[in-house]
């Protein structure tokens, strides 16, 4: 677990972490960059005060019930072994896969569907942490039975795993608690307004394209910042020197419910206009478990347990109505 590493306050002026769901490949104009490893997210404090999120050791995380219908559908390896071996990365960010207060206890809302899955299963959840390299590596070779790892679906990643849905991928659009702003949905909602985003980053990709749709229509320009630090929007953006910023949802989603100070007015695809990217739990292809944790997953859905763990995590409205197995996932990569 040395891997983990958890942002404190005194650690406020870390870099800004890039992007906004992960892959390892990138993805053609059509579907912008959302290819960032978990540490690439912009990150929030990880503790402030009045926090609503528990981060300390002593979870008390949301259980569920064995369904022996699904748990019967597991592979018979997994089953003698009573466990499932889950894969997390070392590279996380609140509120996905982080350190407790403890900087001992892996905590987040990827590690609680993990173990909830398990429990439906009939298994013991089994944490794995290691680098994002090795994760892939690691799921391929079989060592680990699964990731839950905020890892997005792609064309190319089908060809060696199979998929089973949790999560859509989102950006977000974030204000001041207190400002007069109550949504934005589409590039019309930007015009003329001072914004502000990642350098080099997916969203910076889609926001310049907003941009450009809005001139092109006669609107005005809008005012765009770019920022390396997060902390830095974060205060220009309470202070009224912009009036949004654009990030990653699970991580912005986590400030405001730390923070209490700022809101999310809208959320956009971070697979960008033309496909909703989707965040899904990563096994080796064809190793017969995709399908039990898809039912898992669905079963989750349908008693209340899976909304319940996003709403701990402040990430609502990241809820699929149902778990997929290999849908379309982000284009293939085309040769330059």
């Amino acid at each position: 677990m040395s891997f983990l590493s958890r942002l404190k306050p005194a650690l406020l002026t870390a870099p800004l972490l890039l992007a906004a769901a992960c892959g390892s490949t990138g993805t053609t104009s059509a579907a912008p960059r959302s290819d960032a490893k978990p540490a690439e997210q912009a990150s929030a404090p990880a503790e402030t005060g009045g926090s609503k999120i528990n981060i300390s050791p002593q979870q008390n995380r949301i259980r569920a019930e064995k369904v022996d219908a699904i748990a019967a559908q597991v592979p018979e390896a997994i089953r003698a072994k009573g466990e499932l071996v889950v894969g997390f990365s070392g590279e996380g960010a609140p509120p996905l896969t982080f350190l407790a207060d403890d900087d001992r206890t892996v905590i987040g809302v990827e590690t609680d569907i993990a173990h909830i899955v398990a429990d439906v299963l009939g298994l013991k959840a089994r944490e794995e942490v290691t680098s994002w390299e090795n994760l892939f590596l690691s799921v391929k070779s079989g060592k680990y039975d699964v990731a839950f790892n905020n890892v997005t679906v792609t064309e190319e990643r089908k060809d060696i795993y199979d998929f089973a849905t949790y999560r859509v991928d989102q950006l977000a659009w974030q204000t001041a608690k207190n400002s007069p702003i109550t949504s934005i949905k589409q590039p019309s909602d930007i015009a003329g307004r001072r914004v502000a985003v990642g350098s080099g980053t997916n969203q910076e990709k889609i926001l310049v394209d907003w941009d450009t749709q809005n001139q092109k229509a006669g609107l005005k320009p809008a005012q765009i910042q770019n920022y390396q630090k997060y902390v830095d929007a974060l205060l220009s953006l309470k202070s009224g020197r912009i009036e949004a910023y654009f990030g990653p949802n699970p991580s912005l989603s986590y400030q405001d419910a730390v923070g209490g100070d700022t809101k999310i007015v809208g959320t956009v695809s971070g697979a960008g206009p033309d496909l909703q990217g989707l965040i899904a739990a990563m096994t080796k292809k064809d190793n017969g478990l995709v399908k039990p944790l898809n039912a898992a997953i669905n079963e989750l859905i349908g008693n209340g347990k899976y909304g319940e763990v996003l709403k701990r995590w402040n990430l609502s409205n990241e809820a699929i109505p149902e778990s997929l197995v290999n849908p379309p996932g982000l284009p293939r990569q085309t040769a330059k």
